[in-house]
């Protein structure tokens, strides 16, 4: 019973996590075949088995559509080790960078993800960095 228990707890944070990487391809009102395909590899990344991935998403979507604030999205990914947050800050920035542009909806949606997690500056600016790089 307790296995199935933690089961559950980790496809909901998955699910969550997923909503707000879609939240993120969505912001820009450009959700691209590209961002999707980001968002695939990181829950791959993240434990997500390929069979699930469009149970997932479709879940993902759902409730990013019916949530008004990210506070549901973050809210257990902040207690998560900083290496953790850190795969999830650079997936969502490649989402951001996917169209190798930043757009100010983009660009405040991460400063306010950075707060909500407790991501200082400086880290925050050297994953931006990094993976605007890698988008080039």
């Amino acid at each position: 019973m307790f296995f199935k228990q933690e089961k559950i707890k980790k496809n909901n944070f998955l699910t969550k996590v997923c909503a707000l990487l879609i939240h993120a391809a969505k912001i820009d009102e450009n959700y691209t075949y590209k961002e999707e395909k980001i968002i695939k590899k990181t829950l791959i990344e993240l434990g997500v088995k390929n069979e699930n991935i469009s149970k997932t998403i479709e879940e993902a979507k759902a409730i990013e559509e019916s949530s008004n604030q990210i506070l549901d999205f973050t809210r257990e990914v902040k207690s998560l080790p900083e290496q953790d947050k850190i795969k999830i800050l650079e997936a969502l920035w490649s989402i951001v960078y996917s169209d190798r542009d930043a757009d100010i909806y983009e660009t405040n949606l991460m400063r306010r993800l950075a707060g909500l997690l407790y991501i200082d500056n400086k880290t925050m600016g050297d994953i931006k960095e990094k993976i605007k790089k890698i988008s080039k």
